[in-house]
């Protein structure tokens, strides 16, 4: 592997700013939890589970503005201004949408949901407490769902166009608010109050504020930057023979992302059923492995919109061949990734200030996890390939339905039907996804994905075309 390839160059640019703004959140993540996990093993529990409910939230509005993202993509890949425009017109409605529903939501089932998380027995977490810290977080948080959603919008439009630093410290400005805001409240200090769980609540909504304040106020003052940005809140309307498309693109993938996000957290509540301290050992798991799949996520979007771009512009055959490239990086990194992974995974439990089985517990769910941190890489850049060409509906039966109609069974009947080991019974469903690896590299060796959007032109290669 050549990793002078113009394609890795191109790639890493795009997402090295994505890796560090990403890596900085969940840097801090990593610090709020530590500092909530210092105020026992029910406030680090119930902060989890909601924030595993938050995910769906989120991934239900990365969904969503999905679709017209991979229109915005192509559209920059032929230089057309006004269908940019018309791509973030349908992100902000789109945005919209999933806010009231996801608001709503939330304040109707909130404490239903925290619940499915708490039937597990366990001598080392109180299921009460554990749900009243649950719904103190959750209500605070809310007011932190609107700027997320706004930030995406801004965002994804702006790296669609090849501009990730001003989301990056726009990022960056945010996690370090986090940081001393969840100092001051979480501990009560230099005059603040001890707000303990609350205090990580508010924080989390006033960076948020912030990240978004800072990012619109950038654009603002850089219109003659980002033409394409350029009158584009003088209206919302989206004439119908642009709008349909659009919707029909994202549909797909707003319910891939939801359906794929709550068969997550399904799983994490299918785990609890062997008792809470697995919903313990989990979190602290994932808040480690979160710090390091920022390098697939992120490669995974720049595979997203360069292989876009390049569809856009006509060259089939070297979308293509960027896509197996592409592919072959990112799974190397990822096994580095592996290794430094199981590196810390005797250390970072300690970080916590919990029981020892936890601590146990996490740490082989960190080594499990670690093992296929290359097929996680492979199969983010594989989605985000064959997303690239709007084949969405094709994404959604690759990704989430594959999900919820074989991996959620096995898990189902290996916790309900069998005794092995909880970590036994997450290494099995982990390894489930080589199947779907194998099903992706099929797909993409077929070029069903290969196709231009909001043209009328025939899938041929421009570079061919007499």
């Amino acid at each position: 592997m050549h990793t002078k390839n113009p394609i890795y160059q191109r790639a890493l640019a795009l997402a090295v700013p994505m890796m560090i703004q990403n890596g900085i959140t969940n840097a801090v993540g990593l610090v709020d939890h530590v500092m909530v996990g210092s105020l026992g093993t029910e406030a680090m529990t119930a902060v989890s589970i909601v924030g595993q409910l938050i995910f769906v939230f989120n991934l239900a509005v990365f969904g969503g503005l999905s679709g017209p993202g991979i229109y915005g993509a192509q559209y920059c890949g032929r230089g057309d201004t006004e269908g940019i425009r018309r791509s973030f017109r349908m992100k902000v409605w789109i945005a919209l949408t999933v806010l009231i529903a996801g608001l709503a939501v939330f304040l109707t089932l909130g404490r239903q949901l925290i619940r499915l998380y708490l039937h597990g027995e366990s001598a080392e977490v109180d299921p009460v407490q554990t749900t009243v810290f649950g719904m103190r977080y959750l209500r605070i948080m809310l007011f932190g769902l609107m700027p997320f959603a706004l930030t995406q919008v801004y965002a994804g439009t702006l790296r669609e166009n090849g501009e990730s630093l001003k989301p990056m410290a726009a990022g960056i400005v945010s996690v370090a608010a986090d940081i001393v805001f969840n100092y001051l409240l979480i501990y009560g200090k230099f005059g603040f109050p001890r707000l303990g769980v609350a205090g990580a609540a508010y924080a989390t909504v006033l960076s948020r504020c912030i990240e978004a304040a800072v990012l619109l106020l950038w654009v603002r003052h850089s219109k003659e930057k980002y033409p394409y940005l350029k009158r584009v809140w003088h209206t919302l309307r989206i004439p119908a023979e642009h709008a349909k498309p659009m919707i029909r693109k994202s549909l797909p993938i707003f319910c891939n992302e939801l359906l794929w996000a709550g068969g997550l957290a399904a799983l994490t509540q299918c785990y609890s059923t062997r008792g809470l301290h697995v919903v313990s050992g989990l979190t602290i798991s994932n808040v480690l492995c979160n710090l390091l799949n920022v390098v697939f996520v992120a490669l995974g979007s720049a595979v997203g919109i360069l292989i876009g771009q390049t569809l856009g512009a006509g060259k089939y055959e070297q979308a293509k061949h960027d896509s197996y490239a592409l592919t072959r990086f990112t799974g190397l990194l990822c096994t580095g990734l592996t290794v430094i992974l199981i590196a810390l995974s005797g250390f970072f439990p300690r970080l916590y200030d919990t029981t020892a089985n936890v601590r146990h517990l996490a740490q082989q769910f960190i080594i499990v996890t670690a093992f296929f941190f290359p097929v996680q890489g492979i199969l983010n850049s594989l989605y985000f390939t064959l997303r690239s060409g709007g084949k969405t509906l094709v994404t959604f039966l690759f990704d989430s339905m594959f999900t919820w109609a074989v991996t959620m069974p096995l898990a189902l009947c290996l916790c309900f039907l069998t005794k092995l080991p909880v970590i036994a019974v997450y290494a099995v469903v982990q390894s489930v996804d080589l199947v779907k690896v194998a099903i992706g590299a099929v797909m993409i060796r077929r070029g069903v994905w290969i196709s231009t959007l909001g043209s009328t032109q025939p899938a041929q290669d421009s570079e061919n075309r007499s």
